[in-house]
């Protein structure tokens, strides 16, 4: 194992040294360092010149600028970095890092985790209904998805997600229930073709999908739920107690007693913890620190109640009750979040507007971390939805691609001939080895999105990896860029062995001692 990444960590750091010389060489030739002074009409224009000239030490050989450039990079290794300076700004390059590596891990975080739980779920259920309507339709919606500019994206979402939707927030009032209808019916054909079943089956479920959909829609509405939402102590305790039961019926199927009412214990402990937890809030200054602790404390109670619940399988109880322990907190923490609402919406400097097209904070917010927690969300709202499109387009296909490989494989008939049901099936034998694809995707696509959200980010005016990347080489400054190089090349070498790792934790045939 040791020598496997010692090897690994040896050749890519040579791979990395030979790239960032190359890369050096050339936006050395390509950069224009005088562009803003070409056009000048100042008398003095030569002194500029030689001024610019001495200020980037560009009299200097290149080979010997990259290795006084290289010598203040690797001072990184003992603590001592020093990655040049933006000369435009006249800034420290690591000052601007800390900013944009804070803001790109917030986007990143949100949209990938958010189309790897959609497009993993949305996968697996197409390749069950394999050849059904709702898998015809969820490859078009994929390679529809997927073949969508991103910058068109993100255009329609700042007018249709933002604008539209902070008029409609302003004046909730429809012009036609048409539009409610149309949504409705498509929602019941959707979960119709998801569960599937006998026609009997399929009318239920599209009759209850249907009619559920629109009292909702018409409760927010009606309860101006639109103006000001909120999630309250009867949301927490329906949503929960719909995540217990689905849980649940992923892990270990419903008929397991045992495991549901450990569930729901967990869900009954969530609300009995709901009114203390609004007093810790409200008394105790919070911050980051706090939650994870805080969340942390409840992932080990969830799994003392699965404990001593026990079942056949003791851990499966801990684990499914430790998911649904994780789900109510963050609803709480959720519901804590949008009480700010009201206070937020009405602040000068939002104005009404709450959903914001631009920029990764408001200016002038300062309501405390409830506050700039609900402003980090607005902000992260468009720019997560424009990656999550396209990101759930291809987890989709993939998940579809390799489960349905591993669905014709020998052991899964011989667990269908053993008598197991259908979710025990797909959900123990087949998933796991079908995820053995996104074990290698996935972190090499969120470190993709890392170094190349630059459309989504220039758009959105988000001031990440992205924007200072195209920023810095729009000015012609090459320590950043070079930094931006080094960050992504480190992060790929990270992604690459996390995936050999992945690949023998899903799959115990794979050793990474070779």
């Amino acid at each position: 194992m040791i020598r496997f990444i010692l090897r690994r960590l040896l050749s890519t750091a040579l791979v990395l040294l030979v790239v960032t010389f190359v890369l050096y060489l050339l936006l050395n030739a390509a950069m224009d360092f005088f562009w803003d002074l070409r056009a000048s009409t100042s008398p003095n224009i030569e002194d500029l010149f030689e001024s610019r000239r001495r200020l980037l030490d560009l009299d200097t050989p290149v080979v010997i600028r990259y290795f006084s450039w290289l010598s203040g990079a690797a001072g990184c290794v003992i603590g001592q970095c020093d990655l040049g300076t933006a000369w435009y700004q006249n800034q420290e390059v690591t000052d601007q890092l800390k900013g944009a590596i804070v803001n790109t891990v917030k986007l990143i975080t949100a949209s990938t985790l958010l189309a790897i739980v959609l497009g993993v779920a949305v996968g697996v259920v197409s390749a069950i209904r394999q050849y059904t309507g709702f898998d015809y339709f969820i490859t078009f919606l994929s390679f529809l998805l997927y073949s969508l500019p991103v910058f068109w994206v993100a255009v329609l979402l700042k007018q249709y997600g933002a604008i539209e939707i902070n008029n409609f927030m302003n004046e909730p009032q429809l012009a036609s229930w048409w539009p409610v209808i149309v949504v409705c019916l498509a929602m019941g054909l959707f979960w119709m073709g998801a569960i599937g079943g006998n026609r009997r089956r399929r009318i239920i479920t599209f009759c209850a999908a249907t009619l559920i959909s629109f009292a909702t829609i018409y409760y927010i509405l009606a309860s101006g739920w639109a103006q000001s939402p909120s999630i309250g102590f009867i949301g927490v305790v329906v949503i929960g107690a719909g995540a217990a039961v689905v849980m649940t019926f992923l892990s270990t199927g419903l008929k397991n007693r045992r495991v549901l009412l450990a569930s729901i214990t967990v869900v009954v402990i969530g609300a009995l913890l709901y009114m203390p937890l609004q007093y810790l809030f409200f008394y105790v200054e919070m911050n980051w620190l706090w939650i994870v602790g805080l969340l942390i404390l409840a992932v080990a109670i969830c799994l003392g109640v699965g404990l001593a619940f026990r079942g056949p399988d003791p851990w499966d109880t801990a684990r499914t009750t430790a998911i649904t322990g994780v789900i109510v907190a963050v609803l709480i923490f959720c519901d804590r979040v949008l009480q700010e609402w009201d206070a937020y919406s009405g602040h000068p400097a939002i104005n009404g507007r709450p959903i914001a097209t631009i920029g990764a904070s408001s200016p002038n917010i300062d309501g405390g971390f409830w506050m700039g927690n609900l402003d980090t969300f607005t902000h992260l709202l468009l720019p997560s939805i424009a990656l999550v499109l396209i990101s759930f387009a291809s987890y989709t296909r993939y998940t579809r691609g390799s489960m349905l490989e591993v669905m014709s494989q020998d052991y899964i008939r011989t667990a269908r001939a053993k008598g197991l049901n259908e979710r025990t099936v797909v959900m123990r034998h087949a998933l796991r080895n079908g995820l053995l694809p996104l074990a290698s995707i996935v972190p090499v696509d969120i470190i993709t999105m890392i170094g190349g959200a630059v459309i989504t980010e220039t758009i959105f005016g988000w001031n990440g990896m992205g924007r200072l990347f195209i920023d810095s080489m729009n000015r012609a400054e090459i320590d950043p860029v070079m930094a931006y190089i080094v960050i992504t090349g480190l992060l790929a070498i990270v992604a690459n062995l996390v995936a050999d790792f992945l690949y023998a934790v899903l799959d115990p045939r794979i050793r990474v001692n070779a």
